[in-house]
């Protein structure tokens, strides 16, 4: 099958990632994969996770939008610019053809399989098994069930396992990848600069591994029937502890302001800032800011609205609902990503945020998943959101805010009213660039509760949507297995783990 990738395809790749050349060159000839070490492939494969996160992506329809821009519009983040944006977000008329986030993320995962199989380090082998982990996770967030122990066999018509399945597969190994650090002899080989999300600090890549292990024991907290195993699974690990607002995963091979080389900006900026000229780039103009998310800001006094989003010259934030067929109002510029998410051309590009990390804390807090204060968490988790959106003064301003009668953590609620409280905070901390997270945590509890649907003539959705279809190329080459998954329904046919 065409995704589960050769080691050619796989170098090619990492040297077509568009990031610092110096990181990701391989070789002089790029069809000498023999000429690849596993530095390299590590840089390389940690880019193409931040671009598969962070980056746009051409569809087949010839529309470019970020890899997970449709999220962002059905979360309430952005909505499609006048004349601009998909037509297959606001009428929910997408078809397999569309939004192929199984294509880009297969490629990821091998580059990570052609690390783990380029070295015997326990460092390297460690952070390959974590990272394998995190893609697995994102496919079936997209897709529920996929292939996976037969992704990298010989096979090219491998078996699809079930999501469920995968997920507990992935709490061993990310068990396997902590025990892996801690046990590493003193004589083993740190990945030093080539490690370019935490530098060769592997304290950190143990604690990112146990919130992303937390993340998949959280994500499955409707499923009573795993509510003892996975307790007892994040107890073993707890004392290692988690990310915070001082070690969140971000990623940077040296990011430019150059469009050489296809581009070697930051992924994000890439998607809605600039060239290196100062023209607009194209999801700049093609998405604009969503009225529910303007609104939410403006009448909860959060000084991050026009953060996240751009005033126009007048001063103003203007926005459409998601999926309208009005204009903006003439001589009103409508409102773009805000100068708290575009940093610039040179910004880190984020795999787990701080906020995401202190969120998932306070909802585990709070259902004595984990030992901890869940308030503080949560004061925590808002209190990074500032930080990271450049609020001024952003402890005094974060303090102002959560100390609103109606932002204030419910103490004294019930656990329902608590999750509600924590997950429309993590909405509101992760737009645009965790759409994919925002959007797992509305199927996974149904908040925010009033995100609306497309107001497109003949949308007509019954609820919002559930999943994403399977990709055409399944359908060719691997026709008797993805037709045993059965009919796909984008409005009913949910993850494992959804609500």
């Amino acid at each position: 099958m065409k995704k589960y990738i050769s080691v050619l395809f796989i170098v090619f790749a990492i040297t077509s990632s568009g990031c610092k050349k110096n990181y990701l060159e391989l070789s002089t000839n790029p069809n000498l994969p023999i000429a690849v070490t596993p530095g390299l492939l590590l840089s390389g494969a940690l880019a193409g996770t931040a671009s598969v996160l962070n980056g746009y992506t051409k569809a087949n329809s010839g529309n470019y939008y970020t890899s997970y821009t449709m999220y962002a519009c059905w979360i309430g983040y952005l909505s499609n610019s006048p004349g601009g944006g998909a037509l297959q977000l606001v009428q929910y008329a997408f078809i397999s053809s569309n939004f192929d986030m199984w294509t880009k993320i297969y490629l990821n995962l091998s580059n990570y399989n052609a690390l783990g199989k380029s070295t015997t380090e326990p460092y390297y082998l460690a952070i390959d098994k974590i990272m394998l982990a995190f893609n697995f996770e994102q496919l079936v967030d997209n897709y529920n069930d996929v292939p996976y122990t037969e992704a990298f066999s010989a096979s090219l018509t491998p078996k699809y396992d079930k999501g469920s399945a995968i997920y507990d597969d992935l709490l061993k190994q990310l068990d396997a990848a902590m025990v892996m650090i801690q046990n590493a002899p003193a004589s083993a080989t740190n990945p030093g600069t080539s490690d370019i999300m935490y530098g060769g600090n592997m304290q950190n890549w143990l604690k990112f591994a146990n919130t992303l292990k937390l993340r998949i024991a959280i994500r499955q907290s409707n499923l009573t029937a795993k509510a003892a195993i996975l307790k007892s699974a994040v107890a073993a690990t707890s004392a290692i502890g988690y990310l915070d607002s001082t070690n969140p995963a971000t990623v940077n091979p040296g990011y430019l302001d150059s469009d050489a080389n296809g581009g070697e900006q930051s992924p994000l900026w890439m998607n809605y800032g600039y060239t290196q000229s100062g023209s607009a780039q194209t999801n700049n103009s093609s998405y604009m800011a969503n009225s529910y998310g303007v609104n939410f800001y403006l009448n909860h006094n959060d000084p991050r609205a026009k953060q996240v989003y751009a005033v126009n010259p007048s001063g103003n934030l203007v926005a459409d609902p998601f999926g309208a067929t009005v204009t903006t109002p003439a001589g009103l510029t409508p409102s773009r990503v805000g100068p708290g998410v575009l940093q610039s051309p040179t910004m880190n590009a984020i795999i787990m945020s701080a906020p995401e990390a202190l969120f998932l804390q306070a909802e585990a807090a709070s259902t004595g998943l984990i030992s901890g204060n869940a308030q503080t968490l949560y004061n925590a988790g808002i209190t990074a959101s500032f930080e990271n959106l450049l609020v001024t003064n952003p402890d005094a301003a974060a303090l102002a805010y959560y100390t609103q009668p109606n932002i204030a953590f419910p103490v004294a609620g019930t656990p329902a009213q608590q999750q509600k409280a924590i997950i429309v905070q993590k909405w509101a901390a992760l737009n645009p660039y965790g759409a994919l997270e925002a959007f797992n945590e509305f199927r996974r509890t149904g908040y925010p509760d009033d995100i609306p649907l497309s107001v497109y003539p003949g949308a007509n959705a019954p609820n919002q949507i559930t999943r994403l279809y399977y990709p055409a190329s399944e359908y060719q080459t691997n026709a008797a297995n993805v037709g045993a998954e059965g009919t796909i329904d984008k409005f009913s046919s949910k993850i494992f783990w959804a609500k």
